[in-house]
């Protein structure tokens, strides 16, 4: 990848805070279930007044220094009763950062425009697929700016304006906290007519959904590394977007919405028949987007590292917008994200592995939504109406598309196989502890979802030992999707997850719970970013299911972590909670008005 500006960004959101905002008070210091009187009491230090671990015994080797660093960036970043992460005392908005970038002087190329509701009366469109259709397979199409154009009109492009009184704030296809947006997209493509007559990297601009060429690259270097009609998409974070608002914690969310941004590329990716693989690469990760059938195929990547390192010497166009007159230096998020860099890894490794049907349980569960209006017009609820109630058939078919290895006939779920898991290149590292509110012939309780069957026996004998792990009534027999305690478990989500309604107004929310420590000790620390995106990519899943079948869902990143442990059972770093979620009926804010994407205010927001 080319050096990527390491200026800042930030969009703020008043209707789209996918991560809420901290209250402010009524910290309480237990939290009651009527049902089992299960008490969650404040018996254990917050992460901050805890000794930090030290890193200075000689004897310790570098990856136990690594290890170190990466859990006491994680400790200091934990909510707890007692006490939240540190954060910026309010929110600076004569500093408030621009939200666009862009690169001053680089050629722009704009991108066609799609409705977004389907020609219902013609037949069904490859250009607009049904979006039930795509956990299936789809026919590959021919490199274009056509096919570029969709590509990035449904995943990183702009989905809406918002208008409040005198306040006005864009919406994008990719959620992201707090409407924050710190993930950067790029494009790395062989010569595509109408937009350059040279293979080219350009960087994408949601707000004009055009393509900014920033330079021109070699002819041969796509043919001689990829197959035909594939491309490269580039993600990078910065870090700023996210610290404005949230602090120290900025890092874990940077890292959410790069999840996220990886599932909304490969939808899009599918709906025009193409399968993304990650490759790692600074500053995130580099996307190889090829059609869908190619099958296996070998990389060279010393020689496409050496052909990636010329980049520098490119004639690159464009100086990067001033976002920030000023900046906060979170330091440690700096060093962590130092810290947790994938070095190059040199070898021969393919990158290809076969597509994986999700399973089927319930197709009547969908509504007759194609890919385009389930990802354009996705958005984060800021309340759920506490009323909805969810048919158990269609709670099953969305745990059904959660799981990575899809429908593996009898097989264990494990890999990453199945969309939109298959561009994650390593195999399920997370879970989901789910609280059921709302969901019709299942009873109110507490549930597991196992999405790696290599951690089961881990997994029950690190929790309480008095949950049952029984399977529910009509869970479909290759649903790893466990029962394990019965009851109102409502005021625990809400109270667990910063005191807020929307966890427990919902049909329901869950943890995401991530084999933590153990990975990072047998993968490396690189893997602390990408358990994160992982749960971006699941967040992901939960949003467009929930929109598929004619709800809405919403992310939640303040939550209480150790009390999220201590309410499972779960001691020490072995298991950690990253990211919580909610899926319900929402409720939706009349006195905000929507207002479409393009074209859009001509003055930022």
């Amino acid at each position: 990848m080319p050096p990527l500006s390491s200026s800042f960004s930030i969009s703020l959101s008043l209707s789209n805070p996918r991560f809420h905002t901290l209250p402010s008070s009524s910290l309480l210091p237990t939290i009651v279930t009527s049902r089992r009187s299960l008490i969650l009491t404040m018996s254990f230090s917050s992460s901050a007044s805890s000794p930090s671990p030290s890193v200075s015994n000689p004897k310790e080797s570098s990856q136990d220094q690594e290890v170190l660093q990466v859990l006491k960036y994680h400790n200091q970043t934990k909510h707890s009763f007692t006490r939240y992460a540190r954060g910026p005392h309010g929110l600076d908005w004569a500093n408030q950062p621009n939200p666009f970038r862009r690169y001053v002087s680089a050629p722009l190329v704009p991108l066609l425009h799609y409705p977004i509701e389907n020609q219902k009366e013609k037949t069904q469109t490859v250009e607009a697929p049904l979006y039930s259709s795509l956990f299936l397979s789809s026919p590959p199409k021919s490199i274009s700016k056509s096919t570029i154009s969709q590509f990035f009109y449904d995943s990183l492009a702009l989905s809406a304006w918002k208008t409040a009184g005198f306040s006005t704030w864009s919406l994008r296809v990719n959620p992201s906290s707090g409407n924050l947006h710190p993930t950067e997209g790029y494009i790395i493509a062989p010569p595509i007519e109408s937009v350059s007559s040279s293979g080219f990297v350009a960087h994408y601009a949601p707000k004009e959904h055009a393509l900014e060429i920033r330079a021109d690259i070699p002819s041969e270097f796509f043919p001689k590394f990829f197959p035909k009609d594939s491309f490269l998409i580039g993600l990078s974070s910065i870090f700023w977007r996210e610290a404005w608002k949230y602090g120290e914690r900025a890092f874990r969310y940077c890292n959410h919405d790069v999840g996220h941004a990886i599932a909304a590329v490969s939808m899009a990716a599918a709906a025009v028949g193409k399968i993304p693989e990650i490759e790692f690469e600074h500053p995130d990760c580099v996307l190889a987007v090829f059609p869908n059938g190619v099958g296996k195929f070998d990389v060279d990547y010393k020689e496409l590292s050496s052909a990636i390192s010329k980049f520098s010497k490119l004639d690159w166009k464009g100086k990067p917008n001033l976002l920030s007159k000023e900046h906060i230096c979170w330091d440690i998020i700096y060093r962590t994200a130092e810290v947790v860099k994938r070095p190059l890894m040199v070898g021969n490794e393919s990158l290809a592995d076969p597509f994986q049907c999700s399973g089927l349980y319930s197709e009547d569960a969908y509504k007759q939504f194609t890919v385009r209006e389930v990802v354009r017009k996705r958005r984060s609820a800021v309340d759920m109406d506490g009323v909805t109630v969810m048919r158990r058939d269609t709670f099953y078919q969305i745990m059904l598309h959660c799981l990575p290895s899809g429908s593996q006939n009898g097989m264990m779920q494990k890999r990453q196989l199945a969309l939109p898991f298959g561009a994650l290149s390593w195999d399920a590292e997370v879970h989901a502890a789910l609280f059921v509110h709302r969901v019709a012939g299942l009873p109110q309780g507490l549930y597991f979802l196992v999405r790696n069957e290599d951690h089961s026996g881990d997994l029950r004998n690190s929790m309480r030992s008095d949950f049952k792990w029984t399977k529910p009534e009509g869970c479909p027999d290759d649903l790893p999707l466990y029962e394990l305690d019965k009851g109102d478990y409502g005021i625990v989500a809400e109270r667990l997850s910063c005191h807020q309604e929307i966890a427990s107004h919902g049909c329901f929310s869950l943890g995401m719970v991530a084999r933590f420590e153990p990975t990072l000790r047998e993968k490396s620390v690189w893997m602390y970013p990408r358990l994160f995106w992982e749960t971006g990519v699941l967040g992901q899943v939960l949003y467009l299911e929930a929109h598929a079948v004619g709800i809405s869902a919403t992310g939640i990143g303040c939550y209480f972590d150790d009390h999220v442990h201590e309410l499972l059972g779960l001691k020490g770093s072995k298991f950690q909670s990253l990211y919580h979620f909610t899926v319900g009926g929402p409720v939706l804010d009349r006195r905000i008005m929507s207002l479409p994407a393009y074209p859009g205010p001509g003055i930022d927001a």
